[in-house]
């Protein structure tokens, strides 16, 4: 510690003192002298910059070891260097959660539109296929009317006619890859059963 803060720190300690003894009778000149190191104390604190008092706040904190085994401790840190996304925070956070279902439209349907080919391919009949790609169109449009707020809209909606026309190929596709069953082959021409049968009778 240096000699002006040595010295100001005794000047405070003898305040204190003093302060301590204002019902004993001291004198206005010291009372004066009380208020002036006060004056000049909290000025002094009032000077210090934020900067400064986060400086402090930062060391401290390292020389308690707050800041010891953070999780990315030596590691980049993920999405670091990535475009900018304006809703990379809810991303994150429904990531972490494992949230589904919840969040602004306009994620929710950014990944329902990435999923939507696999939910199609999922279904028996046309009529299914026209119908969710018909309610996705409509949440896309009442999306954009942002009624609700949140992030804008850049999902677009899907031709009906034309996904249909996609999914019956991507059908027609998977049926010509499946491979034929191959035929049993004939054990002698009985099975175990007949033969089991057969020997008991």
């Amino acid at each position: 510690m240096g000699t002006g803060a040595g010295d100001f720190r005794k000047r405070l300690e003898r305040a204190a003192e003093v302060r301590s003894y204002r019902g004993a009778g001291i004198s206005a000149e010291e009372e004066a002298a009380l208020d002036a190191l006060d004056a000049q104390e909290r000025e002094k604190r009032r000077k210090v910059s934020d900067a400064a008092r986060a400086e402090y706040l930062v060391r401290d904190a390292m020389a308690q070891g707050k800041f010891d085994n953070l999780k990315y401790a030596g590691k980049p840190i993920p999405g670091l260097g990535e475009s900018y996304d304006p809703d990379w925070w809810v991303k994150g956070l429904i990531q972490r959660e494992n949230i589904s279902g919840l969040g602004p439209a306009a994620i929710l349907l950014r990944g329902e539109d990435a999923e939507l080919d696999a939910k199609l391919d999922a279904q028996y009949t046309e009529q299914q296929v026209r119908d969710i790609l018909q309610d996705f169109n409509r949440r896309v449009v009442d999306a954009r009317r942002q009624l609700q707020g949140g992030p804008p809209v850049i999902t677009k909606t899907r031709d009906v006619e034309e996904e249909v026309e996609r999914w019956r190929t991507r059908r027609a596709t998977r049926v010509e890859d499946v491979p034929p069953e191959p035929e049993p082959e004939p054990e002698h021409g009985r099975t175990w059963w007949k033969r089991l049968w057969r020997g008991a009778g």
